[in-house]
């Protein structure tokens, strides 16, 4: 639930009214703005006159997704949470700075492309695709201009009927289409022929590495070099006979289109498309796209997906969508969002992992347990310390109820508005996609501070914090403490979900890499599907030539992964050396 004071509303709501005409409101059919529904905070306010307001026995509503919002746009261009859940729900504008490079691989051919084809913006991927017996022609870009890209997150460019094509299959057809999962060169004919009329000279996916289905190779961009390159022959044949035989050599090319991948595993990301967050579109944002709330009834995070959108909710994000690639002209509160959020995930991560370590402990020793709760609350304190009030009293030890926290409902307040209570300034200049950023803050930090908080004050009363001494008969019962606080951090850790906290444990070594399973090289090798009519000639020649008439593609027998390592990917460590691991 959302809780704001009569006098914020009131006041927010005059001078929004005053400013509409001058400053118009970005809203979006009138639903889930907020220009009113602000918090505002001055540290010489009456922090205690709304502690109602700050309940620590609300939690967050089972359809909330301001969590699921929160993480995937602090996920956005990385790769390693992109890996994790492949179904992207965001739909985000950006550009590809000047200067910056993209390559592509033929297959032999010096030709450049006449028409919309792949790039990527590492050479490792590219090369990948090129293919010849044992030569190639690779071909290297750079932008002459900002480049106007549209970015689809998750692993995007995985081909799979599973939901990663979902919502740029809506862009280039109207709807999901999940049975043309494989239909790649009609989806970027069909997305350049529809991002012509927006200017869009590209868009931008993710697999083993980023991509960048490039619309016009005469238009933005210049040619760097188109170099003829030695490459080990396409043997493809596993196991292979040798380190050095040519099967060993193309390992070793699908490997560092892995390893470049995992340059961009975590924030910032691939820094070289430049997204932007004032135009944000999100299928969890449940005001735009209500019909999927059932859809995602009773599913885990890894089973989310768009199919299932109600035919109005499509016709409301594609209007959507249309109107913010036809901005002639930037819009927005000026945010810098992308690092708010980052701060955010700074500030709590490390210090949320800590304190799960430090309460997963199995003794029965008094003492130990003792021990390791104190420590515990100094973590807790650390945390609040920036919030806690010279002028808070402590109840007395033993207080008991739904309400015997309350006393410690300012520094919860506090905690939960700081990053956020002085944007009331910018309300009125915020875009429809900056209100649900900033919704999806609010929700994300209210939970965490609700949650340290309330341990926190617990560990008060239990008179663990010398900080706030209390008098307390007999000893603390810490073994009922713990237990609560260990169901506590793990409930919030997973609604949190942060793919930062997935990790190989132990820690890989020199000759290591964690990795996550990744299409294609771990996917389920199904037979070919059935392609929509059509000829060599309409196909260009690099990757998608190979798709539909190298049958080897699918069939390469990489190792094997456990379906259940493919359906919830696991980090291991594997090998960056010969004979690879993956």
């Amino acid at each position: 639930m959302r809780y704001r004071s009569l006098v914020a509303v009131l006041s927010i709501a005059s001078a929004a009214l005053a400013l509409h005409d001058q400053l118009p409101i970005n809203t979006y059919e009138e639903t889930n703005v907020r220009p009113f529904d602000v918090t505002i905070l001055n540290p010489a306010d009456n922090v205690s006159s709304d502690d109602e307001l700050w309940r620590f026995d609300e939690y967050p509503s089972e359809n909330a997704t301001g969590n699921l919002i929160f993480d995937t746009v602090h996920s956005l261009l990385q790769h390693w949470p992109n890996t994790r859940y492949r179904n992207g729900h965001n739909i985000v504008p950006g550009v590809i700075p000047i200067g910056t490079l993209l390559y592509h691989g033929t297959n032999g051919s010096h030709m450049i492309p006449t028409g919309p084809e792949w790039t990527a913006t590492d050479p490792e991927h590219s090369l990948f695709f090129s293919r010849g017996n044992g030569s190639s022609w690779h071909l290297t870009l750079a932008a002459t201009r900002p480049l106007k890209v549209l970015y689809f997150d998750g692993s995007s460019a995985a081909k799979i009927p599973d939901g990663t094509m979902d919502a740029q299959d809506i862009i280039a057809w109207g709807e999901p289409r999940p049975e043309r999962f494989f239909d790649e060169s009609d989806r970027i004919d069909d997305l350049c022929t529809w991002g012509k009329g927006f200017g869009i000279d590209g868009f931008a996916r993710m697999e083993m590495d980023f991509e960048v289905m490039l619309c016009d190779f005469a238009a933005g961009v210049e040619i760097v070099s188109f170099l003829h390159l030695i490459l080990p022959k396409d043997d493809r044949s596993f196991p292979p006979t040798s380190l050095d035989s040519d099967t060993g050599q193309y390992l070793n090319r699908t490997f560092e289109v892995l390893h470049s991948g995992s340059w961009h595993n975590f924030y910032p990301g691939d820094s070289r498309i430049v997204l932007d967050l004032t135009g944000l579109i999100s299928f969890y944002d449940t005001a735009l796209v209500p019909s999927l709330i059932p859809v995602r009834a009773g599913l885990e995070r890894l089973d989310h997906r768009v199919l299932g959108i109600s035919s109005q909710d499509l016709s409301r994000v594609t209007r959507q969508v249309t109107e913010i690639v036809s901005r002639p002209h930037p819009v927005g509160s000026g945010t810098d969002w992308k690092t708010l959020i980052h701060v955010v995930v700074d500030r709590y991560a490390d210090r949320l992992e800590l304190m799960q370590y430090l309460l997963n402990v199995t003794s029965s020793d008094s003492q130990e347990l003792l021990q390791r709760a104190k420590l515990a609350q100094t973590q807790l304190r650390v945390m609040l310390t920036p919030y806690l009030l010279h002028s808070t009293v402590v109840p007395s030890a033993g207080t008991s109820g739904v309400d015997a926290s309350q006393w410690a409902s300012p520094m919860f307040r506090l905690c939960a508005t700081t990053h956020t209570s002085r944007m009331v300034n910018r309300i009125p200049f915020m875009t429809r996609s900056e209100h649900l950023l900033l919704k999806a803050i609010e929700d994300t930090t209210r939970e965490i501070c609700r949650v340290t908080t309330k341990m926190w004050a617990d560990g008060v009363t239990s008179g663990l914090d010398p900080l706030f001494p209390v008098e307390f008969n007999g000893e603390p019962d810490v073994t009922h403490l713990m237990h609560y606080w260990r169901q506590d951090i793990e409930k919030l850790m997973s609604w949190l979900d942060w793919s930062v906290w997935i990790k190989c444990r132990p820690a890989c070594g020199p000759e290591e890499m964690c990795y996550l399973s990744t299409w294609p090289i771990n996917a389920p090798r199904p037979e070919r599907p059935a392609p929509a009519p059509r000829t060599l000639q309409n196909l260009t020649d690099t990757s998608e030539a190979h798709y539909f008439t190298d049958p080897v593609e699918f069939r390469l027998k990489y190792p094997t992964v456990p379906a259940e390592d493919w359906g919830k990917p696991q980090p291991r460590c594997i090998r960056r050396l010969q004979a690879y691991g993956f």
